[in-house]
């Protein structure tokens, strides 16, 4: 597990050089917002289309196998586009295939990589794992977008692809060399065959339909996507609007919402049995706190709030994500992370346009006062009526002593 750890560690700072750069190269080339936003789109479109059948193949295919093949197979892009950079060869429709071809390959990459690392601990300690890995992965984004910044600057932006494609390797070489602890699922179901009805799409989209805790995790984090968390919109127009301040404004809070993120990971690798209410309360008390935050006289109270709303939010996703990988059985659980992959696509494209017309109508502050209600009043409301559908217990009087139990005439 340190083993894994540390190759997530690398290959999510090469991730994050990788998105930093590649938003500036498509400005070089095109010196359009637009085609930035197109291209991260077009790499985000299979997981939308495709992230159930991804899922479906890591539960079919030996998990360890899957994992390190299509690590370098995103290592093997990375280099093409690096050499392609470097030779001044890259125009933006090869951009966007490969960008797609990435965005492809990582439906199965995804829940392989997250499967395989729980593999790698005993059952309890599951939420653990999950939390060292969202604690790597906010280290690794802190890293990744600082480093992008000096490779560039120094090597060149070729040197940021190759870089990530390095990263890759190094986790494909690691992959081999894990041990899964004894009655891990390192493959899925062996005796599986591929026309086996157990094993399809709709299987796992029927599982994840029929399952009420699944569906509930999945309206939670919907709402708290599309309505908060979009901080780099939200925030930075706050801060450089009502606020007054400048880009050394912005990165301060951007740097404490990623300590918090950090220490809200660490507070959620010690939740040792997780539930959909925990993850419904944690993220109303973030959502609140975004509310409070959008009414902010100052720079200084703004910090404030936003540390404690980002590790409420940071320890919620941690939750959510251990309920999401342990409460299916072991042989669904890749279509239940492919399914739960296509759902997140949709509310990354629903996000950011349902933001903006927010605060086209109500301004940075109304858009995180509305959004911060309307996530705890949804989930609040949810809550209400789960306990309404519940029927009370109907109690039975015994019967007294010496009585003959009533019984059918047959």
């Amino acid at each position: 597990m340190r083993w894994w750890s540390v190759a997530n560690l690398v290959s999510n700072a090469g991730t994050w050089m990788q998105l930093t750069v590649q938003n500036l190269l498509v400005l070089q080339i095109t010196g359009s917002a637009a085609a930035t936003g197109l291209s991260l789109s077009v790499q985000a479109a299979p997981g939308l289309l495709m992230g159930v059948a991804g899922g479906a193949a890591v539960d079919r295919w030996p998990r360890k196998l899957t994992a390190a093949v299509s690590q370098a197979l995103l290592g093997a892009v990375a280099f093409t586009t690096a050499l392609l950079v470097a030779f001044d060869q890259l125009g933006l429709g090869v951009l966007l295939a490969l960008a797609a071809v990435t965005g492809l390959i990582a439906t199965i990459d995804g829940p392989a990589c997250a499967l395989l690392g729980n593999d790698l601990v005993r059952a309890e300690d599951v939420p653990s794992a999950i939390g060292v890995g969202s604690l790597v992965s906010n280290a690794g984004r802190l890293a990744g977008t600082g480093l992008a910044g000096l490779a560039v600057g120094v090597f060149g932006t070729a040197a940021a692809y190759a870089a990530n494609g390095l990263s890759f390797l190094f986790v494909a070489a690691v992959i081999p060399f894990l041990r899964p602890v004894a009655g891990a699922v390192t493959t899925a179901a062996p005796t599986a065959k591929r026309d086996d009805p157990d094993m399809t799409v709709r299987e796992g989209l029927r599982f994840f339909a029929r399952r009420p805790r699944l569906v509930a995790l999945a309206g939670i984090t919907g709402i708290s996507a599309i309505f908060g968390r979009n901080y780099g919109l939200t925030l930075a127009v706050l801060v450089t609007g009502p606020l007054a301040g400048g880009a050394g404004a912005f990165g301060t809070v951007s740097t404490v919402l990623a300590v918090g993120g950090i220490v809200g990971a660490v507070l959620g690798a010690r939740l040792r049995k997780p539930s959909v209410r925990l993850v419904g309360t944690l993220a109303a008390a973030g959502a609140l706190l975004q509310a409070v935050a959008g009414l902010a006289p100052s720079l200084a109270v703004l910090l404030v709030l936003v540390l404690p709303m980002a590790v409420a939010e940071s320890v919620s996703d941690t939750a959510g994500t251990t309920v999401l990988q342990t409460d299916p059985p072991a042989e669904m659980r890749g279509r239940v992370l492919g399914v739960w992959g296509s759902i997140k696509t949709v509310w990354g494209f629903a996000g950011p346009p349902a933001l903006g017309l927010m605060m086209e109508l109500a301004g940075a502050r109304g858009a995180l006062v509305t959004g911060g209600l309307l996530i705890a009043g949804a989930i609040g409301a949810g809550h209400l009526l789960r306990r309404r559908g519940v029927s009370e217990p109907v109690l039975l009087r015994p019967e007294p002593a010496g009585l003959p139990a009533l019984s059918t005439a047959a």
